[in-house]
């Protein structure tokens, strides 16, 4: 299998290469790909080290599959040249998400839908993806009507620039700024530009994309998405109202034996999820569950996942993974 890793470079793309790894995806050729300012500079893949290459040398060389990290545009304009050469992209960024004509995957909820003509396949927002994997199995068995969500998101989702302001602020040392202001400290409810309708982009990304996810566009949901000082992931105070009654014993079974998912609910013991544990870890940790004694068939939840593994590269390589189980590439 020969794989390309396109923005190999980066906070995502080192991940992806980690994770490659650490799955023993079946790699018998890396073709590690970034800007053209990157070209020639070497990456590390299982203690070999392998020069990364352009963008048009990486569509010569006819990888298999190609996971893409590397922005939007990067995306929209190189993602078709690639899948024209017959090679499977899977893309991180948001170029593709709502585009009618791509699937939006994670793969504990709805890789069935995939076949062999999908040559471009989106990787949703790292937010969404922890989300959709605690509410899948609650949606199927008591229907999900609405979803309120707050977000609590690590700096590792803006990137490299963003953790070393983190750094530098704690150090008290002036650098380049990622974010307007001040990250250490302080709390910002902002994350990406705001639309017209007043929610900015990431919060209009966990509406839009649960839906197609899911493939229920009656589902209800709102987002207030904000960065915090942490690294490790993204957490998320999540209330849902379901169309049917559930017992509390029922859903904290359900939680525990679904795939990708750990549950982490024991206040006796003060036990639940928090960055510092999710941290390189691929599963999605759920906790807090109570009831919202406010209203009937509500439940409030606490979701934690590392946004730069199941948020990110772990989701596209388990993309991967059933690309070659089910012979789709």
């Amino acid at each position: 299998m020969k794989v390309a890793v396109v923005g190999a470079t980066g906070l995502v793309g080192t991940k992806m290469l980690q994770v490659l790894a650490e799955r023993n995806f079946p790699v018998t050729e890396l073709v590690p790909v970034a800007s053209e300012r990157s070209v020639g500079k070497e990456v590390e893949y299982k203690g070999q080290k392998y020069k990364v290459v352009s963008m048009t040398d990486a569509i010569a060389a006819k990888p298999d599959v190609a996971l893409f990290s590397a922005g939007g545009n990067t995306s929209l304009e190189w993602a078709p040249k690639f899948a024209a050469a017959g090679i499977t992209v899977i893309d991180n960024s948001s170029a593709w998400r709502m585009d009618p004509s791509k699937k939006l995957v994670v793969p504990e909820i709805n890789a069935d839908a995939l076949t062999r003509e999908d040559k471009i396949i989106a990787n949703p927002n790292c937010s969404t993806i922890q989300m959709v994997v605690a509410l899948n199995p609650l949606h199927k068995k008591y229907g999900v009507r609405r979803v309120i969500a707050s977000t609590y998101q690590s700096v590792t989702g803006t990137g490299v620039k963003a953790v070393d302001q983190l750094m530098n602020e704690r150090k008290n040392v002036s650098g380049e700024m990622a974010y307007k202001y001040p990250i250490d400290l302080n709390v910002i409810p902002q994350i990406d530009v705001f639309m017209e309708n007043g929610y900015t982009k990431e919060e209009m990304k966990m509406v839009n994309e649960t839906k197609k996810i899911m493939r229920d566009d009656s589902i209800k949901v709102t987002a207030t998405t904000v960065r915090i000082p942490v690294m490790g992931g993204h957490s998320e105070s999540v209330n849902v109202e379901f169309a049917n009654e559930f017992e509390m014993q029922d859903v904290k079974d359900l939680l525990s034996s679904s795939p990708g998912i750990v549950l982490q609910d024991d206040p006796s013991s003060q036990t639940y999820p928090m960055p510092l544990w999710a941290h390189e870890k691929d599963d999605v940790f759920v906790g807090r569950l109570r009831r919202d004694e406010t209203q009937p068939n509500t439940l409030n939840m606490w979701i934690v996942s590392d946004n730069l593994r199941k948020g990110a590269a772990t989701n596209a390589v388990q993309i991967a993974e059933y690309c070659v189980a089910n012979h789709l590439l």
